[in-house]
């Protein structure tokens, strides 16, 4: 890939593509670009140069599309999230009825999105990691977000909304399937996903019976 497509006057077409197609081609291949060298050797290694390298461009198209490397880092975590969360919801709908079969395709889902290319997973759940407060924020946002989606699927099984007790639950048990996927990936992935999923399913089955407000649903 080379940027010579950036150097035609603006509104031109150039290999069928406008200059707003062109821009999108060059933000799409260096986040790629960003997934292999953030997934392999780390944000804290990573230049601009190298990400440039990687995609074929030179640095002022970086600055095109991103503000800094953080900003990169930032995309392409949102990105990777929306991915998984869509892999994670699409599976949720197609399972079912029951809320165990439900939470274990969900797990399923989840797991396997970021097994089958770890570096999604290192990206996700190692690389963002105190990298600054606005990516922790990001960062907490998310894990909250897929606590509500455990505690919205809980909640669908009473008549009454979940208790403070039950949300705060949900919380301890997402932080354990994102700490698992993280000893999964520092112990060199030997351990098969589907014994990960295996043992998070197991894990929400034994809360969900034990927790006085989830173990007397219909």
């Amino acid at each position: 890939m080379t940027d010579q497509s950036a150097d035609r006057p603006a509104g031109r077409r150039y290999s069928g593509r406008t200059p707003a197609e062109r821009i999108q081609h060059r933000r799409t291949a260096l986040l790629d670009a960003a997934l292999e060298l953030f997934g392999t050797r780390g944000y804290a290694a990573g230049s601009v140069k190298q990400l440039c390298g990687i995609a074929g461009l030179t640095e002022r198209y970086f600055y095109e599309s991103f503000r800094d490397r953080e900003a990169c880092l930032a995309a392409l975590y949102d990105e990777t999230t929306a991915g998984l969360r869509d892999r994670t919801l699409a599976a949720l709908r197609t399972a079912g009825p029951d809320l165990g079969d439900v939470i274990t395709a969900g797990l399923a889902a989840f797991i396997g999105f970021l097994t089958e290319d770890p570096r999604r997973a290192r990206v996700m759940l190692i690389e963002v990691v105190g990298v600054s407060a606005r990516m922790e924020k990001r960062r907490h946002g998310v894990l909250r977000d897929y606590a509500e989606l455990v505690a919205g699927l809980w909640a669908t099984a009473r008549a009454e909304p979940l208790p403070e007790r039950s949300r705060l639950t949900c919380v301890t048990i997402v932080g354990g399937v994102n700490h698992l996927l993280v000893d999964w990936l520092m112990d060199n992935r030997t351990t098969n996903p589907d014994d990960l999923v295996s043992v998070c399913a197991g894990v929400f089955a034994a809360v969900r019976a034990t927790d006085p407000a989830l173990a007397n649903d219909p």
